[in-house]
């Protein structure tokens, strides 16, 4: 099925989520983004992105999951993109380190947007004939920036309390995961074209 490696990622996203809703405190704050630790205890930037704060902020990011898991299954996303987004998932919160007063971080936006940020590279990337994915992506990385940009992430403070939501957002983590997304992604491509030349040559060679 085109884009199952890519949902595999939406799914241990959200799953992990679920996971880590119904864990002991303690458990949970073991779980949780501290910058302090980010050395001793690296892992913390994944475990992170399951950590939710209120039933409200829960309920979004597993949307975000479908949402952006669907997503991928429609653009048939490959097995790189899922790399892709897969090593920006840690990327993510180690960008957050810029801000050392952010001293605790939980949720899956930052990782969810480096989703859609390789999601639109994968879409932009496709061939000519897929014109339509192509615009689509386009379409959708330029309105990841101009979301990203509005939140004015880099601004104080870093944790803001928006309207309509019971918690603090870290719109720095949004920024971090674009940035992410981007990179990986891009790392990908080249390494899947270093190889695909490096494979010809040996072809060449024996013919």
């Amino acid at each position: 099925m085109p884009g199952r490696a890519w949902l595999l990622v939406a799914m241990a996203l959200a799953i992990g989520s679920l996971v880590a809703w119904v864990q002991a405190p303690p458990v949970q704050t073991a779980l949780e983004w501290r910058p302090e630790l980010a050395g001793r205890e690296p892992w913390r930037a994944i475990s992170a992105a399951w950590l939710h704060w209120s039933p409200q902020h829960l309920i979004a990011n597993l949307a975000g999951c479908a949402v952006v898991g669907l997503l991928g299954v429609a653009a048939r996303l490959t097995a790189r993109d899922a790399v892709a987004w897969l090593l920006a998932w840690p990327l993510t919160q180690f960008g957050l380190l810029i801000e050392p007063s952010l001293e605790r971080f939980g949720g899956a936006s930052g990782v969810l947007h480096a989703g859609v940020a390789v999601a639109a590279i994968g879409m932009m990337r496709m061939r000519a004939s897929h014109g339509r994915e192509r615009v689509i992506g386009l379409l959708i990385g330029i309105g990841l920036i101009v979301k990203v940009a509005a939140e004015r992430p880099l601004s104080a403070p870093a944790l803001r309390h928006w309207d309509g939501w019971n918690i603090a957002i870290a719109p720095l983590a949004h920024l971090t995961g674009l940035i992410a997304g981007v990179a990986t992604a891009l790392l990908c491509a080249v390494a899947a074209r270093a190889w695909t030349r490096r494979a010809s040559g040996r072809t060449s060679r024996r013919a």
